[in-house]
C-alpha cells in the first residue's frame, strides 16, 4: 500500500489510450467504495467492478463478437481477484494476444499472500516492484500492511476488508462482518504500512508516539 500502484495503473491506461489503443479498466473493492480506479493523488477513472462471479473470458469474447475494439486490459486491485479469474487473464494473453497489466499487493495484514496474487506470481510473464517504496514510521522501507481496527493493530479477521491508510478516507468498516467491502456500522478499519520488525512487534506510529520517545518521529514536524 501507499506505493502508487493505482496511479501507475491510470498512467498505463492513459499512455496506451493516447497512443491510439483501446482498453478497459477493472478494479475490485476500490478504497472509494465505487467502481473506479482511484489514486491518493486525486486521479480517478470509471472502471468495471470485478466480483467473484465475473468471467473475464466470457465478458471479453462478448465484447469482441459485438464489434467492440479492445487491445488491452488494466486490472487494478488484482489481489482481490480469484485464482480462476487470473487463469482467465492468462488465457486472454495467450489465445487472444491481448496485453493484460495487473496491479496489486502480494500479502495481507497477516503477511499471507492473497490467492489472486499467488496465482499472478505463478502465471505472469513479468513481475515488477514499483520504484516508489512506502516508508514505515521509523524511516525504513515498509514491507508489510497492518490493519487497525479503531486504531488498534489486529492480526486476525477476514482477509478482505476495505479501508485506507488515512482514517478520514475509510469507506468500509466492520472488517469481519463486511468482507465484500460494503459500508456499514461498526468499528473503523484503517491500514498502516510498516517495516517487518515493527509489524512483528505490532508497533504502529500511534504506539511509537505514546511509548517510545517524546521526540518527533521521522518526517514529522516538531
Amino acid at each position: 500500500m501507499d506505493c502508487g500502484k493505482s496511479t501507475l495503473a491510470l498512467q498505463v491506461h492513459h499512455t496506451h489510450t493516447a497512443g491510439g489503443r483501446a482498453g478497459r479498466l477493472f478494479t475490485s473493492h476500490d478504497r472509494s467504495g465505487r467502481a473506479k480506479v482511484t489514486s491518493r493523488l486525486g486521479l480517478e477513472q470509471p472502471a468495471l467492478e470485478v466480483r467473484p462471479d465475473f468471467d473475464f473470458w466470457r465478458w471479453l469474447v462478448g465484447e469482441l463478437t459485438s464489434g467492440r475494439r479492445i487491445d488491452y486490459l488494466v486490472c487494478d486491485e488484482a489481489q482481490f481477484y480469484t485464482a480462476e479469474q487470473v487463469d482467465q487473464l492468462a488465457r486472454i494473453v495467450d489465445e487472444l494476444q491481448l496485453d493484460v497489466f495487473a496491479f496489486g499487493i502480494l500479502s495481507d495484514f497477516r503477511t499471507r499472500m492473497f490467492p489472486g496474487s499467488q496465482r499472478l506470481v505463478e502465471l505472469c510473464d513479468r513481475m515488477e516492484t514499483l520504484q516508489v517504496r512506502p516508508l514505515c514510521w521509523c524511516g525504513q522501507i515498509a514491507t508489510h500492511n497492518a490493519r487497525l481496527v479503531d486504531g488498534e493493530m489486529v492480526v486476525e479477521g477476514s482477509q478482505v476488508a476495505v479501508g485506507d491508510t488515512r482514517a478520514e478516507q475509510t469507506m468500509a468498516t466492520g472488517a469481519a462482518s463486511s468482507p465484500d467491502g460494503s459500508a456499514g456500522g461498526g468499528p473503523e478499519v484503517t491500514y498502516e504500512v510498516l517495516c517487518r520488525a515493527h509489524h512483528r512487534r505490532r508497533v504502529t506510529s500511534a504506539v511509537a508516539r505514546a511509548t517510545l520517545s517524546p521526540e518527533p518521529l521521522p518526517f514529522e514536524e516538531a
